[in-house]
């Protein structure tokens, strides 16, 4: 049997009434939270790329709200929140920076510290300011300047906030989507340009993993990375196998490998799998999905996690989650994956946290508002927020440090 089918074979199944249960208990003081992002969730935001065509709106009005979605996250027994701050609300002009913004941004973190609530904050989640889009956005090699002093400007305002910082969410899926397959602002198709921005990424991570510690040496800064499980259609076909090692290379290792050394952490947003058929990609069985149609698959994310302890950093999960309106599958997408982060604890893999996507229903970029991803529904009409039955399931595994299997 291959260690694939070992997998499927071993994923943990609903048990039925009067089974033995057995209880995961994961490591003293690991983390467990949600996640949202800026756009998704704060609403007004009209002076980013995104905003002309694909409009947020109020979107959950986060912005207003957010100490009631904290007193959420705290009666829900989370002990971490991961979100980001709008790049285009605290640098409207360039060089000119609001100071009304940042002071709204240090009421948010100071609510925050004063539930004991960690924070991971993100710099750049897939938006832009209008005036750096207008001069060529992450093609024009200034924006490592740029992006730079504005996370410089954001550490020296909110290191006694902050514990964990990304500097930029999923770098290759912005690339890819925005300047390889046009679906994203500027809506480019071009591997040169998809190219510049990647190198971009890069250098300006790692320009600012070193002003950052130059500045504040105990700081912890990361990446958030998303990588897929690629899996061989036929594990007998050398060519299926060599395009997943291709997948793997291009998508999963290119970027961690050219900034490994400018990393205190690994922060891992996994979502789904992926079957390879050469020549064509995605071959898979589909015998479980989300309102999305991307395919749950669990077993994946222990894979992916065995390939990153190579790098001997420390991992944290910042995103995983699916698309679920009627909540039937989430209880069960939480367990699978924790099960098999567990595993990968059990094997020596360094994994010191969990943060579910999303805390609430959010904008889901080119999808619009149909795909529910929160722990909390959102009626968008009234903006009444709704804890969903999974919410409550996750609450008990954060309560006890320990997922029942």
């Amino acid at each position: 049997m291959n260690k694939f089918a070992w997998a499927r074979s071993h994923t943990p199944k609903p048990k039925a009434e009067g089974c033995a249960v057995r209880m995961l208990k994961f490591p003293e003081n690991f983390l467990w939270g949600t996640a949202t992002s800026a756009y998704q969730v704060e609403g007004g935001i009209e002076n980013c790329d995104w905003a002309d065509e694909f409009p947020a709106g109020r979107a959950c009005d986060h912005y207003n709200l957010y100490e009631k979605d904290f007193d959420l996250i705290k009666s829900l027994n989370q002990n971490a929140y991961r979100f980001s701050i709008e790049w285009s609300r605290i640098e409207p002009k360039e060089g000119e920076f609001s100071q009304k913004e940042i002071e709204h941004y240090r009421k948010v973190l100071l609510a925050l510290k004063e539930k004991k609530i960690k924070v991971m904050l993100t710099l750049h989640h897939f938006t832009n300011p209008l005036w750096l889009s207008e001069i060529g956005g992450w093609e024009n090699k200034k924006v490592v300047f740029y992006f730079t002093r504005f996370a410089e400007k954001m550490l020296k305002e909110y290191h006694n906030f902050v514990d964990f910082w990304i500097t930029i969410n999923e770098p290759m899926v912005y690339a890819s989507k925005s300047y390889l397959e046009g679906a994203w602002p500027p809506k480019k198709k071009s591997f040169l340009s998809f190219s510049k921005v990647v190198k971009n990424q890069i250098s300006a991570h790692k320009k600012i993993f070193e002003e950052f510690h130059k500045i504040k040496k105990e700081v912890k800064i990361g990446i958030a990375k998303n990588n897929i499980f690629f899996e061989p259609f036929n594990q007998e076909s050398l060519l299926d196998r060599f395009n997943v090692w291709l997948n793997r290379y291009f998508w999963n290792e290119f970027f961690l490998n050219r900034i490994k050394n400018h990393l205190d952490f690994i922060g891992l947003n996994y979502y789904f799998h992926q079957k390879i058929k050469f020549p064509s990609q995605n071959k898979n069985e589909n015998k479980i999905v989300s309102d999305i149609d991307w395919e749950v698959f669990p077993q994946g994310i222990y894979f992916v996690l065995k390939e990153l302890k190579k790098y001997g950093k420390p991992i944290y999960i910042t995103e995983n989650g699916l698309a679920d309106a009627k909540d039937k599958l989430r209880k069960d997408f939480i367990k699978g994956h924790l099960y098999w982060i567990h595993k990968a604890i059990k094997e020596k893999v360094d994994v010191r946290g969990y943060f579910h996507w999303s805390l609430i229903d959010n904008f889901e970029w080119e999808k619009g508002f149909e795909p529910r991803f929160g722990l909390i529904e959102i009626n968008y009409k009234t903006l009444e927020r709704k804890i969903r039955p999974s919410a409550f399931y996750y609450a008990k595994i954060c309560e006890q440090n320990a997922v029942v299997i």
